[in-house]
């Protein structure tokens, strides 16, 4: 019954809930009141995420918990609520809902899935995702500025709403952002380039990964989210590339979920496994070991894997040269 679950919380953050019971002191009436819900329909929607962790309740009054004030109010900094307009759009839902059974079946998605040319999910993605990636960007840039030698010249494959490479030219002055991928989520990306205040710095290639041009004499490569929607040939073919894109001493950086050798552990990248069986033809979640294996077949001499702190992913390193 997890969709009801997912049904409560869509729920809660399109009337903004979570922010009314912190302001009106977890008042059953005056919390209805200003969501403009009926009152039996946000007791029973609050008794229901109190049941499951979401809210505490006392007497009649209702908090918030401290997860739930950071994260799913508008007014907490850490906001994360506009994720759902992605992860559980319509379209995704129906998709997985529809007929599970013949993705298991099938060993992956019927046809491209969401790889298909020009995906509005996408958009849909870059639009709603940013709150996700921001901790996921500062760990990167974080894991950037250890480096002796900053970067200049960037490639963003695969870009989405470009947040990997804003958050390096807001923290290198002389950075300059090379962005792939559709011309729809691009916008999305120079939108928020512009917001950044990084728009001259911000550049585009518009099209496929796989059949526009990269250019070359980048320092650096971001395969940030990218790989795990491939089959492993595929995924040595991408790095292949990223190396012939780079200067002699470049490098390829690479952001995944990376769940152990028992592929069950730790519990978010060992269940993304899953989201890619459904949502691509051949995709999946790859371990360390496999990672390593296919950064070396693309010609890479050293490949470091370490977590990103404060996030459930991982920071995958391609160096030409140990």
């Amino acid at each position: 019954m997890g969709f009801q679950k997912t049904a409560a919380i869509k729920a809660a953050l399109a009337l903004d809930l979570f922010t009314a019971i912190a302001s009106e002191g977890g008042d059953i009436d005056k919390t209805a009141k200003r969501v403009k819900a009926s009152v039996r329909g946000i007791r029973i929607l609050c008794d229901y995420l109190t049941v499951h962790g979401f809210l505490t309740k006392t007497g009649v009054t209702y908090e918030l918990t401290p997860s739930t004030a950071a994260f799913l109010t508008t007014s907490s900094p850490a906001w994360m609520g506009s994720v759902v307009e992605f992860l559980a759009a319509p379209e995704m839902m129906s998709h997985w809902l529809a007929d599970p059974v013949a993705i298991v079946r099938n060993g992956g998605s019927n046809g491209a899935g969401s790889l298909a040319p020009d995906n509005p999910q996408w958009v849909t993605f870059a639009k709603a995702m940013v709150p996700f990636i921001a901790p996921v960007a500062a760990g990167v840039v974080e894991d950037l500025r250890r480096s002796p030698t900053p970067p200049k010249r960037v490639l963003d494959v695969a870009a989405g709403h470009g947040m990997f490479g804003i958050e390096i030219a807001k923290a290198f002055p002389e950075a300059e952002i090379t962005a792939l991928d559709w011309a729809g989520v691009l916008s999305v990306a120079e939108e928020n380039a512009k917001a950044a205040g990084i728009a001259n710095r911000f550049h585009t290639l518009v099209g496929s990964a796989f059949d526009v041009p990269w250019g070359s004499d980048y320092d650096l490569v971001l395969l940030t989210n990218f790989l795990h929607h491939f089959d492993r040939d595929t995924c040595v073919s991408l790095l292949e590339q990223s190396r012939n894109a780079l200067t002699s001493t470049g490098r390829a950086l690479a952001v995944d979920f990376v769940p152990n050798p028992d592929r069950v552990s730790p519990p978010f990248p060992a269940a993304f496994a899953f989201m890619m069986l459904g949502e691509t033809p051949q995709g999946d979640a790859y371990t360390a070991a496999e990672f390593t294996e296919m950064g070396h077949a693309a010609g890479f001499q050293q490949i470091t894997i370490k977590p990103v702190p404060r996030t459930p992913q991982s920071l995958i390193e391609f160096e030409l040269a140990i």
